[in-house]
């Protein structure tokens, strides 16, 4: 324990740096796979024809291994940060792509026929009742891609992005366990820290009526 709380203090400027890049790294591609996935997942919903297609797609990328991805990318965009962003990006569209489509899908048909019958627009049955009863489900599926994400994020270090990985795989590298094991628990607690924050994040976004309603 006193060789561990040793490192931590003679390598503490390290582990911060790497922790911040760790977590740029995962905001960045969670950020932009949000911004493609909930639209994307909207459309699906408006497009059944193609729903099939384009979920199997990204349930392909899915199952491509982690690191198999990941050299892939290096003939296209080198080694670094960048490859290591467009992989994770790739790796988080599945959970936001398919919450999103769920989600407006699960709405109930009889308020959405309420709303026409009211006279609203498609684009306002969307902001007004849509998006509103589904947005607990999308960010469902944003929390669980954060926490792939930064999961995942480990093995930008093998193509050179930085990141707690390099802790971790030079650790093991060198055989030294507590190098490894820094690795380890900062992404750990990472991890643990953006669970905590999506998940308020998703009670926060939860209209106030369908909290009582999962209550009862």
């Amino acid at each position: 324990m006193s060789e561990f709380i040793q490192f931590l203090t003679d390598r503490y400027d390290l582990v911060l740096k790497l922790l911040w890049e760790h977590s740029y790294i995962s905001l960045i591609a969670v950020a932009g796979g949000f911004l493609i996935a909930v639209p994307l997942g909207i459309l699906l919903t408006r497009t059944e024809k193609i729903n099939t297609y384009v979920i199997g797609f990204v349930n392909i990328l899915q199952t491509i291994p982690s690191l198999a991805l990941l050299g892939l990318m290096i003939p296209l965009l080198g080694i670094g940060a960048v490859p290591a962003i467009v992989a994770l990006f790739l790796y988080s569209l599945l959970p936001m792509l398919r919450n999103t489509y769920t989600g407006i899908r699960e709405v109930d048909p009889a308020l959405i026929e309420a709303a026409r019958g009211m006279g609203m627009t498609s684009f306002q049955i969307l902001w007004k009742i849509e998006l509103p009863m589904a947005i607990s489900i999308i960010m469902g599926g944003f929390r669980t891609a954060t926490i792939y994400t930064i999961s995942w994020a480990t093995l930008a270090a093998v193509i050179g992005g930085g990141g707690l990985g390099y802790l971790v795989f030079t650790g093991l590298g060198l055989a030294n366990d507590n190098m490894m094991i820094t690795g380890a628990l900062a992404t750990a607690m990472l991890a643990t820290i953006a669970d905590l924050l999506t998940r308020n994040i998703q009670k926060m976004c939860t209209p106030k009526g369908l909290k009582i309603k999962r209550a009862n």
